[in-house]
């Protein structure tokens, strides 16, 4: 069976709830200004936005999850493709997060969302 190290396995555990969280920020985010505004010509913008985050985010939180397992099952060593498209993912899915993250707060501060 391939293997990663112990630290990389580490960071994948501990990102996936951040991940997770980050999604439910901007989903929450984008329920509650649509509840309180409605959708109309000044909230689409910042509905769209919020959207898109969590879509991102989504695809983050699959691709990390869809390698690790990938890895897992893999017989003997795992590619150094995968390796790396892993650790790329990684970083992306950080990137993601923090992005997507400040994007849900900046809208929750826009509209006095709670």
């Amino acid at each position: 069976m391939a293997n990663l190290p112990e630290s990389t396995l580490i960071t994948v555990a501990n990102l996936l709830p951040r991940l997770f969280q980050v999604i439910n920020l901007a989903t929450e985010t984008e329920f509650n200004l649509f509840e309180r505004y409605g959708e109309t010509e000044a909230t689409l913008p910042e509905l769209e936005e919020l959207e898109n985050a969590a879509e991102r985010v989504r695809g983050s939180y699959d691709r990390l999850y869809g390698l690790v397992l990938q890895v897992a099952q893999t017989q003997l060593a795992a590619s150094s493709a995968i390796i790396d498209l892993l650790y790329r993912s990684i970083e992306l899915a950080v990137a993601n997060a923090d992005a997507s993250e400040a994007s849900a707060l900046e809208v929750k501060r826009s509209w006095n969302l709670p």
